[in-house]
């Protein structure tokens, strides 16, 4: 791939100022010497079960949930954005991307009236970023996949959707999360080292064999009596172990101090959910003992929100028409506490019982041609006729 010069840093910028297009985390750190090694590829990343946890939930999560329009030819886009794949892992794997990069890329190939034909999933790598001359916009230059289509240059914002996260230049490119945890990861690799070590010493001897007199052995007699000991206690089939008069055996337990290592991978957990703005039991952590299950839903609704704006946001923006997100389907599946709440509206008398109905009707929660039962008669029942 060329090396570009853009004018924008994005998450594969180097201190010279030049892009390059391979997701080596050595190569980059290589260049930029004074960067102490900040930079985590994703490769990297995705190998950390807490990492992978947290943006698989989140991206599967915000493509579970709706985008709506009330454009409709903006909507079969929104529906039905690719080709290459369905719409779900087209969606999660750009948010995955977004989580992961802080920014991503979608190419509009649209026909000659404008009008979007399918569109196409672009990795940071593949994009260049750069500012018009008289800063007004940017363009883009691109790598495409595809031997036909090759580099395209000076493509302008509008056939590019580009979400971003927090930025430094004002919203042109992203920030990656995964930037605020390279010394975080760099500590829970040491710790991985060092717990596997400790574990590896402490259970390389798996206990203690000691005879009376045997300060006058040689060390060749020493460890022909271990071989023979263990090949006794291997060939046992897990029954007792018969030692001599003089002979002593004590078996080796695991030190508290390795229990603490082990213990101590809760630490980066925490420090992951925060850099993500989600809650530590997320990611099977204890979390806060004081706050309830409700609570923390909420507080996960509005993680996924504040990634939600990113994205709708760019949307509304390129489609000239206003993109909504409802995550609804994505923290209340089976629509328990939207029934809860509905339940509570219509006994505080907000909504009246036809009312409650018909918006169950609307969520599916009930069957659409259901009847609707008058209240004051059973089924079954009929009409009292009195007689004179």
């Amino acid at each position: 791939m060329p090396i570009f010069s853009p004018r924008f840093k994005n998450s594969l910028d180097v201190g010279g100022g030049s892009q390059i297009g391979f997701d080596d985390a050595d190569i980059v750190n290589f260049l930029k010497p004074d960067g102490q090694d900040d930079y985590v590829s994703a490769d990297v990343a995705l190998r950390n079960s807490d990492i992978y946890s947290a943006v698989f939930q989140l991206s599967a999560d915000l493509a579970s949930s709706r985008l709506t329009t009330n454009n409709s030819r903006n909507q079969g886009m929104l529906n039905n954005p690719t080709t290459w794949t369905n719409a779900y892992s087209f969606w999660q794997s750009v948010y995955a991307q977004l989580l992961l990069g802080g920014e991503a890329f979608i190419y509009r190939w649209r026909n000659r009236n404008g009008i979007d034909i399918r569109w196409e999933y672009l990795r940071p790598s593949q994009v260049s970023v750069f500012p018009l001359n008289d800063y007004s916009g940017l363009y883009y230059n691109v790598t495409f996949d595809s031997p036909l289509v090759g580099v395209v240059n000076s493509i302008p914002s509008s056939d590019m959707i580009h979400f971003r996260l927090l930025s430094q230049n004002g919203g042109a490119t992203g920030i990656s999360p995964l930037r605020s945890l390279a010394s975080e990861l760099k500590i829970k690799d040491s710790s991985n080292k060092l717990t596997i070590n400790a574990l590896t010493k402490s259970v390389l001897t798996p206990g203690i064999l000691e005879v009376d007199g045997g300060g006058l052995m040689e060390a060749k007699h020493k460890s022909a009596l271990s071989r023979q000991f263990m090949n006794q206690v291997n060939n046992s089939n897990g029954g007792p172990v018969v030692i001599d008069k003089l002979e002593t055996y004590t078996p080796l337990e695991i030190k508290g101090d390795v229990s603490k290592l082990l213990a101590q991978t809760d630490w980066t957990s925490k420090q992951i959910a925060k850099a993500y703005g989600i809650p530590d039991s997320v990611l099977n952590g204890q979390g806060d003992q004081q706050s309830s299950l409700k609570m923390i839903g909420g507080d996960y609704a509005k993680a996924l929100m504040r990634f939600g704006r990113a994205i709708t946001s760019e949307l509304s923006n390129k489609q000239s028409s206003q993109v909504e997100i409802d995550i609804k389907p994505a923290i209340d599946p089976v629509n328990d506490d939207y029934t809860t709440n509905i339940n509570s509206f219509k006994q505080s008398q907000l909504l009246t019982s036809g009312e409650s109905k018909w918006l169950l009707k609307q969520t599916g929660y009930l069957p659409p041609n259901m009847p609707d039962i008058p209240e004051n008669n059973t089924e079954g029942s009929e009409p009292i006729v009195e007689s004179n």
